[in-house]
């Protein structure tokens, strides 16, 4: 069956600080090479808790803020409908199980890295990392069309951002401070102009 973005009537909200703990517990087992896909289905397809615009919203001010931005989200969809303990129990749920597998998989590693079969296959899961990511970006594509800045200008955004970070290795920071507030005044004057003419 083809999966959809469920809209704003189909989401729902976790039932308990439990519920929450362990769905990113879960998400963060997975989140092997890029947690932006993982979150992205587990939180919009599977769970139905955010609409992909919300995903799409609350993922970027994830990425803005200081800190791992699946951890970031988490914070802001426990907040939201726990308060400061459903912030707290998401973020366990991001920390406590992964931090073992992490402890376990580093003294592994220290034992085996030398190994060119293990060197080899670290390779080959980067190349999957790559693939999610790109494949999450194509479906947050979609979102664009109902921007308020507009569908050809959010895509040279986009492209600016590429080029600057992927050609020109210009810092995260610096690209979100000339890009991001650029976007983010272009679209306020947008949403300024759009109301006045709504205005009688």
């Amino acid at each position: 069956m083809q999966s959809h973005s469920p809209n704003e009537a189909d989401t729902c909200s976790p039932r308990s600080l439990s519920e929450l703990f362990l769905c990113f517990t879960w998400l963060a087992v997975q989140s092997v090479g890029g947690a932006a896909p993982v979150a992205q289905r587990e939180l919009v397809e599977r769970k139905r808790w955010l609409t992909a615009q919300e995903f799409l919203d609350d993922w970027t001010v994830a990425q803005i803020m200081p800190g791992p931005n699946v951890v970031n989200l988490s914070l802001i969809l426990g907040d939201r409908h726990f308060g400061l303990r459903g912030a707290a129990a998401a973020l366990a749920g991001m920390t406590v199980v992964p931090l073992c597998i992490i402890l376990c998989i580093a003294v592994a590693y220290t034992q085996y890295a030398s190994y060119p079969v293990v060197e080899n296959a670290l390779r080959g899961m980067g190349a999957v990392a790559a693939g999610l990511i790109v494949g999450t970006g194509l479906k947050l594509l979609s979102m664009l069309k109902t921007n308020p800045i507009g569908l050809p200008v959010a895509i040279f955004f986009v492209f600016t951002t590429f080029v600057l970070i992927a050609i020109l290795h210009w810092p995260l920071l610096t690209v979100l401070l000339s890009v991001g507030i650029t976007a983010t005044l272009w679209a306020w004057v947008r949403l300024l102009i759009s109301e006045g003419r709504k205005t009688p």
